[in-house]
């Protein structure tokens, strides 16, 4: 029966039940009533029928609402259990009585159009989701759902290094920095047959108050760690990096086909070359330039930037996507890479190496005399690199030492790169990005894999000349897109955050530098600052400063600008073979240009890209949190031996619990715990970034040289303590309480203060 305008009959079982099963909603008493107009006096009768329908297992009462048995709630909260084959993400229902019911249904977890934090989920999280059935079929099971709240993230596992005892039990030394000096016991039968120096997962048992040490057992063996090349290990495991490729994304990246002119513009006489790091195994960005023969552009420049045609291999849906996605980016460790697609596409099919031919996606760039760009235009091409060159090759050629290689690329290749070069770099410095100096240090292996030095690379005009074709090709596809209305993943990086600018106001004042309070905050207000301090001795701890005020860029579908680069509209296209955000944008660039097959599919809009952006920005987080973890364990093992020694530093944090030191030489990072400076209290000052003595005024600040001694080094946690053995400064504000100490403190020997100067 449906209920009907009349509304004088008491409806019999059948048509309530088939009434709840109609609504998309909760269905309570009151709702059948209004439905099928039943009075007041109808009502005792209604409840009876109810609560026998709920005893036979016809429908289910939950909070006072009732649904037919076997269906989920309009909301539910869920456990997001892994990915579908489209690399989205499904969840099951926390609560779900399979006896009754079966196998829980599948929740097919929907894009948020903007995603905050708290909306984006990930396997393993509980969420609380808003339903909707995927199927007007009574009987189906399916479902999709919408991230309103992640109520709990997933927890980690405890990961540490498996050490063997005698009794057939062992150790596990936690690799964790927040618990150095902590063990757990993993008595004998609990060891899942590890070995000493095995990196293992254990489940730890409930602490006993008093009672020895925490008990532990080994859940998984994920290899040995007894050499540094295996250090990178820990890192992968730690942050759950999927490093391991399936069979069947091998199987279809071995079926790819070699590249073919087929539906390609053939540019292969254009002579390209790839400029890249001397060690580089895969070169998926080539360039070219000359002068405009327009004669509307007097002194002007076409520049070419082709990048390896990664959507013609890596197409929507397939298993090599899926990976992809999942990935999110390449990650990448002194001793290895852990790549987002397999070699034979990164490092064969996709690298564009010399005299071989490869597809590509060209942008041509026609820019004035003064750099600035005029026009452009994307291509799909067939390409052959003339050269495959180092920076340091690239440079030395133009300065006049070129080799074998770049000698007879000089004249027509080299050359009229770097002309074009310094007419971009004139629109760049009147752009007036962010100019931080920042020095960026490299670990160098021997073959054995163990740390030869630390260096820090030089900035060649080499290295300046790709990153600013490179920043004007991401410009032309964000532009592209955006004329052609084709949803994109802009890169974005937002203004700093008004606290931090307070902060970096009130600190700038003690250096008798002012920052407006009035009008829009620009780049150059920063770059203003910065040149001010070039060369005193406050330079390094004023570059540190205003990085640490800067937000931190992302991946997003809405477009709030760049502001570190200071341009409007910003999209990375430059890098698909290890960004999946690049692969996106090539795919919209092929899309908006109709330029054949892989092209963005015309279901993805910008609320599916608004959670893959979110979700993408998160992996590129957790690869930077794993490589800088990597670099701080292999710099421990490197300085193991070196307990006692004395290093040059300066302050690299500043906090309540003490100091960071970096050091000059080789970038290490350390603490000096508060409890072991001097022999008074110190107050932490936030908008000073120092820590005061109370009484002496005796100050140490982020970026102020120090001496210290190295006390203990733990490489499984990439840890390390100093002692501090120079004295601070004073605030010329509050003079000294007492008369200025020995240039260098005596030892303390790490030991403890009394109860107060702890405080």
């Amino acid at each position: 029966m449906t209920p009907s305008s009349t509304k004088s009959h008491f409806p019999s079982k059948d048509d309530i039940v088939a009434f709840i099963r109609r609504q998309p909603g909760k269905v309570g008493t009151r709702e059948i009533a209004r439905a099928f107009g039943l009075k007041n006096a109808d009502r005792a009768a209604l409840k009876k029928m109810l609560r026998e329908l709920s005893a036979d297992g016809v429908v289910e009462q939950r909070r006072k609402k009732l649904h037919r048995p076997g269906t989920l709630p309009q909301t539910v909260v869920a456990d997001v259990t892994g990915r579908d084959r489209d690399g989205e993400l499904i969840a099951t229902p926390t609560e779900w009585d399979e006896e009754a019911h079966g196998a829980a249904p599948l929740i097919h977890i929907q894009a948020i159009r903007k995603a905050r934090p708290g909306e984006v989920a990930g396997v393993g999280d509980r969420a609380l989701l808003r339903i909707e059935k995927s199927s007007t079929d009574e009987e189906s099971a399916s479902y999709t759902g919408r991230v309103i709240k992640v109520l709990d993230r997933a927890k980690q596992r405890t990961l540490g290094i498996f050490r063997a005892l005698p009794n057939g039990g062992g150790r596990l030394a936690p690799i964790d920095k927040k618990q150095l000096g902590r063990e757990f016991d993993i008595p004998a039968g609990a060891t899942g047959d590890a070995i000493d120096g095995d990196l293992v997962a254990v489940d730890a048992a409930p602490a006993r108050r008093g009672i020895g040490l925490p008990t532990a057992r080994v859940v998984e063996r994920l290899g040995s760690v007894k050499s540094e090349r295996a250090v990178s290990l820990i890192a992968i495991n730690a942050h759950g990096i999927p490093h391991v490729f399936p069979p069947a994304v091998l199987a279809e990246a071995d079926a790819a086909p070699v590249p073919s002119a087929k539906g390609c513009e053939d540019w292969r006489k254009i002579p390209f070359i790839t400029i890249d790091p001397a060690d580089a195994k895969d070169h998926d960005d080539a360039v070219h330039a000359e002068l405009d023969a327009d004669p509307k552009n007097p002194g002007g420049h076409v520049i070419c930037v082709a990048i390896a045609d990664v959507a013609g291999y890596v197409r929507v849906g397939t298993a090599l996507d899926r990976e992809a996605r999942l990935r999110g980016n390449s990650v990448y460790f002194p001793d290895r890479v852990v790549p987002m697609l397999p070699e034979r596409i990164s490092n064969d099919l996709c690298s564009l190496r010399p005299a071989e031919d490869r597809a590509a996606l060209t942008v041509r760039i026609v820019v004035s005399a003064d750099g600035n760009k005029r026009s452009h235009s994307f291509h799909r091409t067939l390409i052959r690199s003339a050269a495959k060159l180092s920076y340091q090759q690239a440079q030395r050629a133009v300065d006049g030492w070129p080799d074998d290689t770049s000698g007879p690329l000089l004249g027509h290749v080299l050359e009229p790169l770097y002309v074009a070069y310094r007419a971009v770099k004139r629109a760049r410095d009147e752009r007036g990005p962010l100019d931080l100096d920042i020095p960026e240090r490299k670990i160098v292996l021997t073959a054995h894999n163990t740390v030869d030095r630390v260096m820090t690379p030089e900035r060649l005009d080499a290295h300046r000349l790709i990153e600013e074709f490179m920043i004007l090709a991401n410009v032309a596809a964000a532009e592209t897109l955006e004329r052609a209305h084709v949803p994109l993943i802009y890169r974005v990086h937002d203004e700093p955050d008004m606290e931090r600018v307070n902060a970096l106001r009130e600190f700038l004042k003690t250096l008798d530098i002012a920052l407006p309070k009035a009008g829009t905050l620009r780049s150059a207000q920063f770059n203003h600052i910065l040149r001010r301090v070039k060369g005193r001795d406050v330079e390094k701890l004023v570059n540190e400063i205003v990085l640490r005020t800067q937000a931190q860029a992302a991946y997003a579908s809405e477009n709030y600008g760049h502001f570190g680069l200071n341009l409007r509209r910003y999209a990375h296209f430059t890098s698909p073979i290890r960004r999946y955000a690049d692969l996106v944008v090539h795919r919209g660039l092929i899309r908006a240009g109709k330029l054949g097959d892989g092209g963005l599919s015309e279901t993805e809009d910008v609320r599916s890209l608004g959670e893959l952006s979110a979700t993408i920005s998160a992996a590129e987080r957790r690869a930077m949190k794993a490589e800088r973890e990597t670099f701080d364990r292999l710099l421990a093992h490197f300085l193991v031996d070196r307990i006692g020694a004395t290093f040059q530093g300066h302050i690299s944090g500043v906090t309540r619990a003490g100091l960071f030191v970096k050091l000059d030489d080789t970038g290490a990072d350390g603490l000096i715990p508060v409890r072991t400076i001097g022999s008074e209290y110190f107050r932490y000052q936030e908008d000073r970034h120092a820590l005061v003595g109370a009484s002496s005024g005796e100050t140490y600040r982020l970026g102020d040289p120090v001496t210290v001694k190295l006390v203990e080094a733990a490489p499984v946690a990439g840890a390390l303590r100093f002692e501090l053995l120079t004295e601070g400064g004073y605030d010329r504000r509050k003079p000294p309480a007492q008369s200025r100490r020995p240039h260098l403190k005596p030892s303390h020997g790490g030991k403890r203060r009394g109860r107060q100067s702890r405080r």
